[in-house]
């Protein structure tokens, strides 16, 4: 469930952030839970291009930019066949129940377009999980679906369900999408302004 937090606060976030010209909307979340697992979808609008949203979103050296919720993030030695290998550590809470958790990841792109994770379970607070983002152009903006799995290797008490979970990413998803809005359009202002380089004249 913690997950959920990342997803919560990764995808959807916890802490809000306001700004000007800013359009990002939550088309759909949806939050179920199954022989142990949660499953986790959710539909978003971005208004910013799909390669500066993949530059942020893969970015783990810089998720405090984010969420606060991300005490400490990056990346690790490869896997033996060459996978990037990841890790946060982040602190959340829904309703009553706080915890710190610990995620070490596989990682999988192709850019500019989707991200894979998968948690190795024996350096995690996790005994599963996996995670996908599709990023599809829509217009001048981007269209993001995440999906996810996940199996707590905590407690967790049985008040805290899929509608508290639900209700948590709804209440602060605005303002985490927002952020990653801003910051993919930030990135992508400047890769243009990089790129723009003199104009020559020859005679």
């Amino acid at each position: 469930m913690k997950k959920f937090f990342r997803l919560a606060f990764f995808v959807l976030g916890v802490f809000c952030f306001s700004g000007i010209g800013l359009a990002a909307v939550i088309h759909d979340l949806k939050v179920e839970y199954r022989s142990g697992r949660y499953e986790l979808t959710s539909h978003t609008y971005v208004d910013a291009p799909r390669e500066a949203i993949f530059h942020v979103l893969t970015d783990y050296d810089h998720f405090s930019r984010i969420s606060r919720i991300y005490e400490e993030s990056g990346f690790m030695e490869p896997a033996a066949d060459g996978t990037p290998v990841i890790y946060t550590r982040m602190r959340g809470c829904v309703l009553f129940f706080c915890k710190n958790m610990t995620r070490v990841e596989r990682l999988e792109t192709r850019e500019p377009g989707f991200i894979h994770t998968t948690t190795l379970p024996e350096q995690s607070d996790f005994r599963y999980s996996v995670s996908e983002w599709i990023l599809e152009p829509e217009g001048n903006g981007t269209n993001l679906i995440y999906r996810a799995v996940l199996e707590p290797d905590f407690w967790l008490p049985p008040i805290i369900g899929p509608w508290a979970l639900k209700r948590r990413l709804l209440e602060g998803g605005a303002g985490a999408l927002n952020r990653i809005e801003s910051l993919s359009r930030e990135h992508s202002a400047g890769s243009q302004v990089q790129g723009a380089g003199p104009d020559f004249v020859t005679h």
